[in-house]
């Protein structure tokens, strides 16, 4: 970048001895980790078939205890509760993100069963599913889908960074 108005000298004089016994300061903030990029070749029926069988998992006949007060939140009987804590403070960071705004309650249900299968087959633990708001039907549905999948660990209403109450972070069950 070329400098259009060069100082002169008496400003340049004046500058250092202004600053004259400063130091310079050393860089403390945090830089979050870049998401993981994996690109391996899978076929397109392997992709279809994956959505396929993880959406099998999905009844909107079956409808699970989930606390109504509060925050939508999940974790799968026996697994530990403080990880609803982590989710809650935002200790975990999404790697995937699935964005259901527009879609019907059945494109949503293929989608939810493609990420599941995405984040086991890219060992993603923490993935983030943003229902939005609209008229509230997948916002009510996502959750009761998700809590049916035996892969999914737990669940909690996302902090505002990552979408606030449009939007969920998803811990899946990696087999290594």
């Amino acid at each position: 970048m070329k400098n259009s108005h060069p100082l002169s000298k008496d400003e340049l004089q004046l500058f250092r001895e202004s600053v004259a016994g400063t130091r310079r300061l050393r860089q403390d903030t945090i830089v979050h980790p870049k998401p993981k990029i994996i690109s391996r070749k899978v076929t397109p029926q392997r992709l279809l078939q994956e959505q396929v069988d993880a959406s099998f998992y999905f009844s909107d006949e079956f409808q699970p205890q989930l606390d109504a007060e509060g925050p939508m939140r999940y974790v799968r009987p026996g697994y530990n509760h403080y990880e609803l804590k982590k989710l809650r403070r935002g200790d975990y960071i999404p790697d995937l993100f699935l964005d259901l705004h527009g879609l019907t309650q059945l494109q949503a249900k293929q989608e939810l069963g493609a990420m599941i299968a995405a984040c086991k087959r890219e060992h993603v633990h923490c993935a983030c599913v943003m229902h939005g708001h609209g008229k509230h039907i997948l916002k009510q549905q996502a959750p009761l889908w998700l809590a049916q999948h035996p892969d999914v660990l737990a669940f909690h209403q996302a902090p505002k960074e990552w979408g606030g109450n449009a939007a969920v972070l998803v811990l899946v069950e990696l087999t290594e």
